[in-house]
């Protein structure tokens, strides 16, 4: 019986010893990957190579698990939802034909773009926006008649402005850009997509 308990917790220690190995070696395989991946991209301009840093949310992402960590999930869609920062006059509308401009502008974040300049949101690259427009991606889903279906009350603006701001608010691993946390768009020009999609003057709700 005591030969039997030594032998497994020899065993233990060896599995143990094991697993601390793998992850060992998973640590320095994820050290040795970022470090070719840094090797193979220049800076140029304003794409540094930070872009190519994770962050947290990033990180879990890329976990292929992701899915299954349901409390995880909720913990970091409640994290990034706090950190929305919203306008300081309380204004979440702005003038949607500048967010029908933003909405068909992909200038911006390039190494060849001018960083001075501001950039667009690229919004028809994902979705369909207007009736007019026949040209439109299908990453994301359809946005016609988003105010039309939704109302403009402030609990919809708020929405619809922390959405732009953060998608991952809402959906920890969207393929949505996150706007307003990754300073892509202004202030102003989310106020201005905003109103794009509730204006009830807006071609999308036409």
């Amino acid at each position: 019986m005591k030969k039997a308990l030594v032998s497994m917790a020899a065993l233990a220690a060896v599995l143990f010893a094991g697993i601390a190995l793998a992850q060992s070696r998973s640590a320095v395989g994820e050290v040795e990957a970022m470090r070719e991946l840094m090797r193979g991209f220049k800076p140029s301009g304003q794409a540094g190579l930070s872009r190519l840093v994770q962050d947290e949310v990033q990180q879990f992402c890329s976990d292929p698990g992701w899915q299954r960590n349901k409390a995880r999930i909720a913990a970091i869609e409640g994290q990034q939802l706090a950190a929305v920062k919203y306008p300081a006059d309380g204004k979440l509308m702005g003038n949607w034909k500048a967010g029908e401009s933003i909405a068909q502008s992909g200038v911006g974040k390039q190494f060849s773009d001018n960083p001075s300049q501001p950039s667009g949101a690229n919004c028809y690259a994902c979705h369909q926006l207007t009736p007019q427009e026949l040209s439109f991606g299908t990453i994301g889903p359809s946005l016609r008649n988003f105010g039309k279906t939704r109302g403009s009350s402030e609990a919809i603006q708020r929405y619809t402005y922390a959405k732009i701001y953060n998608s991952r608010a809402y959906s920890v691993c969207t393929n949505m850009p996150r706007f307003g946390h990754s300073e892509i768009l202004t202030e102003q020009q989310i106020k201005d997509v905003v109103a794009l999609l509730l204006d009830p003057e807006s071609p999308v709700n036409k």
